[in-house]
């Protein structure tokens, strides 16, 4: 009877000890999924930010609506940019009327319709970069059918620093977590083969070879990192359904395919670092002298 109540108490402490590897992997991976998902949404709003910096082309006075359209054809084809909008003079009016509230144009009197036509440019994301910006407004401004060309130059300089600056902070935050995500999963899973380093030592007694010893081991650790990661990417998908349905707005951020593939990249991390950090944490035990296991 105490031999059967030994074996009970041995049997519960092994499923305590693997519980505790799982949940310790979950939650390793959740906090570096949650980071994961913040990175992407980052690049994701960079991107939409860059893409909405563009040129306001002002055509000159006269010419042809056939050449305007000739020209936005040009630009449309151009590599650098993402989408065009020809505005009429018309449109420009009706515009101007909807902001101000009123009709200018009867204050005006007999005075000719100061507005003029003009293309909206919105650039491709890699080129909206003030370099990139300055060469594309000397190319646009040798078109003889363009008067001037409108764009804050200072705004998009101050734009690409913050990005520039925010991307930095949060890849030296995301290398860092990485590291210590790394080393918690390789420490629960070296405390979890510690718990069973009697029973690799009787192993190698009756004559098992190393490869016998550490297949087993390894495929649990893997599916320890499996269950893990599928644990982390419910919470993470839990948390990524409440933000969308708390800011609408991220849905212009959400990239299906790209969360998909990190998704991916979660859940083989997770098996990859537990099957490592197992093989590893045998080989010690398996060289490991008698006396060295009761330390």
């Amino acid at each position: 009877m105490a031999k059967h109540d030994e074996d009970i108490y041995t049997q519960r402490k092994l499923q305590g000890s693997y519980i505790t590897s799982v949940v310790s992997i979950t939650l390793v991976l959740f906090t570096l999924g949650l980071l994961g998902l913040l990175v992407i949404h980052a690049q994701s709003l960079s991107e939409y930010i860059r893409e909405n910096i563009g040129f306001e082309i002002i055509m000159k006075d006269g010419v042809k609506e056939a050449n305007i359209l000739q020209l936005q054809k040009t630009l449309d084809a151009s590599p650098f940019v993402k989408s065009t909008e020809y505005i009429t003079r018309e449109e420009a009016t009706r515009r101007l009327t909807e902001d101000l509230g009123e009709d200018f144009i009867k204050w005006l009197g007999d005075a000719q319709n100061p507005l003029l036509p003009s293309i909206d440019v919105r650039f491709k994301a890699a080129w909206a970069n003030s370099d990139s910006l300055e060469l594309i407004e000397k190319y646009i401004l040798e078109n003889q059918y363009v008067k001037e060309l409108f764009y804050q130059e200072s705004l998009v300089h101050l734009i690409n620093q913050n990005l520039k600056r925010v991307g930095l902070i949060i890849l030296t935050f995301t290398a860092l977590l990485m590291i210590i995500a790394v080393a918690l999963i390789n420490n629960t899973i070296r405390l979890a083969v510690y718990s069973k380093r009697f029973l690799i030592r009787s192993m190698q007694l009756v004559g098992a070879t190393e490869n016998f010893i550490r297949t087993p081991f390894i495929l649990k650790g893997i599916l320890q990192g499996f269950i893990g990661g599928i644990l982390a990417l419910l919470m993470l998908t839990g948390i990524l359904y409440a933000a969308l349905n708390n800011i609408p707005e991220l849905a212009l951020l959400q990239d299906v395919e790209t969360v998909l593939v990190f998704y991916a990249a979660i859940l083989l991390a997770g098996m990859l670092i537990t099957a490592i950090s197992t093989y590893l944490a045998i080989g010690k035990y398996l060289k490991a002298k008698t006396d060295k296991l009761f330390a």
